[in-house]
């Protein structure tokens, strides 16, 4: 059975998804290929893989209708954020009042966004969704791209978009090189309860073996940490009895907001950077972490991958419009370009401050020390860090602009 679409697109995350809510009245025929759907019940704790997720990205994910159902389910917005350095002078506040924002962002589970888009997703007319459904092989000819999937099924499409996550099976079967280092780190992710207040505010901590941060969730004592660590100290921690662990974290938090308890599961997964040689060739476009992963430091990988679903559509329907071939290289060079400048300022960013923090170096210490005290001392600097983190400066999607 063969269908065929202008778009098919591989992978029904937060980011493929994103892609397929985007192009909602294209006028384009859209296939959506996942391997597994979400389980659709929450349960009261939340689940440990979350997002921080920037007034850009609430704003596409309103756009594209997916906001309200995150709200009703489960999302907790955070107004200011501290950061200091352990054993040192050196911090930094933000608050959201200061550049007349209501919060500085949402902390929102994954699979709270997933299960959004796919409500949204679900009732366009021009969305096939595939799922339970995997692709076995893909072949191109000079118009469009044929994928054939493991049920017998077969699709035909102008273009076709890799959304499958960090380990792309589309990437690897065009074979698009990868440039890729190992942090050398991996990240400890829970949920914790502490005995004070988190304030709605978020956290960090830097340290010499890796950062620490205090997500704030919805109750106003449970946070989700994320804990960067080499990956034998990593499996330790999240191996050892929960009161040892317990006394670890708190002591490890300078005991910021009290005695630290875990709640539910420890996970463990290791940070890569990954960022492909090409976002596009004829008939393949990767977006997310397909084309890009980075350090969770600034937890800006998300908002990277959900402006590049927004800034794909917003190139799809402008070709479609003119008449133009979607699925052509030439004619998408413009968004790989756009793309990948952001995705290297990005990693960029995200090393310069991984080296900066890193080790116990007295004279680091000192540089860091008067830097960040410096810059929480100048308003003008603050504001546009603040900004930027918020996608509120820099080129941005259209649909990453508030609607009036």
């Amino acid at each position: 059975m063969m269908q065929s679409v202008d778009v098919a697109i591989i992978g029904g995350g937060m980011v493929g998804l994103t892609v397929a809510a985007a192009l909602e009245g294209s006028g384009l025929r859209i296939a959506v290929i996942e391997s597994q759907l979400p389980d659709t019940d929450l349960t009261d704790l939340p689940d440990v893989r979350v997002s921080a997720i920037s007034r850009a990205s609430e704003y596409i994910l309103d756009n594209v209708g997916a906001w309200q159902g995150i709200t009703s389910r489960r999302a907790a917005p955070y107004r200011s954020m501290t950061v200091w350095e352990q054993d040192s002078f050196a911090r930094i506040d933000f608050e959201a009042e200061q550049i007349a924002q209501r919060n500085l962002g949402h902390i929102v589970e994954n699979r709270v966004i997933q299960l959004s888009l796919l409500d949204m997703v679900s009732k366009q007319e021009n969305v096939t969704l595939l799922a339970p459904e995997r692709c076995s092989s893909i072949m191109f000819g000079e118009s469009e791209a044929w994928l054939n999937l493991e049920s017998g099924k077969a699709i035909t499409a102008k273009l076709v978009v890799g959304a499958d996550g960090a380990n792309s099976w589309l990437r690897n079967q065009v074979n698009i090189p990868l440039t890729h280092w190992d942090y050398g780190h991996s990240a400890l992710v829970a949920n914790i309860r502490t005995v004070e207040n988190h304030t709605e505010t978020a956290r960090q901590i830097f340290r010499p073996e890796g950062p620490l941060a205090f997500l704030p969730l919805s109750e106003s004592n449970l946070s989700s940490i994320v804990w960067s660590l080499d990956p034998l100290n990593a499996e330790n921690l999240v191996s050892m009895p929960e009161d040892e662990f317990n006394k670890q974290l708190t002591a490890a938090f300078d005991n910021q907001l009290g005695l630290c308890s875990v709640e539910g599961e420890r996970q463990v997964f290791p940070l890569k950077m990954r960022y492909a040689k090409d976002f596009v060739k004829d008939r393949v476009v990767l977006v997310g972490d397909a084309a890009h992963t980075i350090h969770p430091l600034a937890g800006q990988g998300v908002n990277l991958g959900l402006a590049d679903a927004a800034a794909l559509a917003e190139t799809i329907i402008e070709l479609h419009q003119e008449g133009k071939d979607i699925g052509l290289k030439t004619n998408l060079r413009p968004f790989e370009r756009w793309r990948k400048a952001e995705a290297a300022q990005m990693i960029a960013s995200m090393q310069s401050f991984k080296a900066l923090f890193s080790g116990f170096n007295p004279i680091k210490k000192l540089v860091r020390g008067i830097g960040m005290s410096l810059t929480n001392e100048v308003t003008p600097v603050k504001d546009e860090c603040l900004k930027r983190a918020l996608g509120l400066s820099g080129r941005q999607p259209k649909m990453a602009q508030h609607k009036a």
